[in-house]
């Protein structure tokens, strides 16, 4: 059985992308202008094993890619396994530049 491909909302004012139904969802902060620090991930336990924490990912992902932003992968299935398997990604990934080398 084909499942259609998941609908993955833009929720600007409360800082998500979420399922239509808004029970599998990621949370994001902005820091500054540029930069997506995505802090949280989570989906149900009657939805897990589906891929919604991956759609959920590549949402945010596209979400930054297509507006210049880049990405700190606070939540720990970002940076644990949405990024380990799709590493396509790192390209965007924030880079701390402000650190000194002395």
């Amino acid at each position: 059985m084909a499942e259609e491909k998941k609908k993955i909302v833009w929720n600007e004012r409360e800082k998500k992308f979420e399922t239509e139904d808004k029970k599998a969802y990621l949370e994001y902060e902005m820091r500054g202008s540029k930069v997506m620090d995505i802090t949280h991930t989570y989906v149900p336990p009657s939805k897990r094993g589906l891929g919604l924490a991956a759609d959920l990912c590549a949402a945010a992902f596209n979400h930054a890619h297509n507006h210049s932003l880049s990405v700190i992968p606070t939540c720990s299935y970002v940076s644990d396994t949405f990024l380990p398997r799709n590493p396509n990604w790192n390209s965007i990934v924030h880079k701390e530049e402000s650190k000194s080398s002395i």
